[in-house]
């Protein structure tokens, strides 16, 4: 297995040069790239040639673009923006060589039916799908452990994948939105494992189902959610693809970014041997 970094863990506290340069450093395999913040402050001083040489040229490499929010249940206008923000995504994935582009559930206080929110999610991901096939990069749909998320548990997000029923489309697994919303490991048994693009590894305080938050996220190993149990089942699947570590800690942002990125490493490595994961 590849090990990634994603660039949440240190939001507040580093830039995407500096991201990279600690990822070299610390034998990233792998970032993937905040697309609503990082690369645009990047691209205010750089090209997208510029990034694409340095991965030309270094170990680490671009796993996903991070992130398409709200690609569902969205006005006309709104999805029109999206598809536009969309196109712009795969034009650099593709000039960068990155296999993913993760996309963002709808969070919102709205109650819509779940019927709703399955036709409006195929149909858009479908739509994406198309777009994306040129490029040969993938989507990747990322549910969201929190009750105002229009899809938020691994069932209900692994049922749109499969509805969709392309090789293009496929999901985020990520540890803390698993916990979050108290997602079923028997669902996990029974997914695809084909259908899983990228493991985002994180760990959570110990706070009540539905009321857990991104910055409740600790290191790898550090909290309450049974990494090993949900790492080692979807390994038994067949699952070989990067295993990302994401954290939103508020803590974490008043640290030395090289103290982050090399903890965040040896926290998740400590947890895959666990698992007996190859690194």
């Amino acid at each position: 297995m590849k090990l990634c970094y994603n660039q949440a863990t240190t939001l507040e506290n580093s830039h995407l040069e500096k991201d990279l340069e600690l990822c070299e450093k610390h034998g990233y395999d792998y970032i993937e790239i905040r697309t609503m913040d990082k690369l645009p402050e990047y691209l205010d001083n750089h090209s997208i040639d510029d990034l694409a040489d340095f991965f030309q040229s270094s170990h680490v490499k671009p796993l996903a673009m991070n992130a398409l929010v709200f690609f569902n249940n969205r006005s006309k206008e709104a999805h029109q923006t999206n598809m536009e923000e969309f196109k712009d995504m795969l034009e650099k994935a593709e000039k960068i060589g990155a296999a993913y582009i993760v996309a963002v559930p709808l969070v919102t206080e709205t109650k819509i039916l779940k019927e709703d929110i399955k036709h409006s999610a195929v149909e858009v991901l479908t739509e994406l799908s198309d777009l994306a096939k040129p490029y040969g990069v993938k989507v990747a749909l990322e549910f969201v452990g929190h009750p105002q998320c229009t899809i938020n548990t691994f069932a209900q997000a692994n049922d749109i994948v499969e509805t969709v029923g392309r090789d293009n489309v496929g999901l985020v697994l990520d540890c803390f939105h698993f916990h979050a919303m108290g997602s079923n490991m028997e669902d996990l048994k029974k997914a695809e494992a084909d259908n899983i693009f990228i493991l985002h590894i994180d760990d959570t305080e110990d706070f009540p189902i539905g009321f857990l938050t991104d910055e409740d996220r600790v290191w790898p190993g550090h909290g309450v959610i049974d990494l090993e149990g949900i790492i080692s089942t979807v390994i038994e699947k067949g699952f070989d693809g990067a295993v990302s570590v994401e954290l939103f800690r508020p803590e974490y942002y008043k640290l030395d970014p090289d103290e982050v990125i090399k903890t965040a490493k040896d926290t998740s490595i400590d947890v895959l041997k666990k698992v007996q994961a190859v690194v």
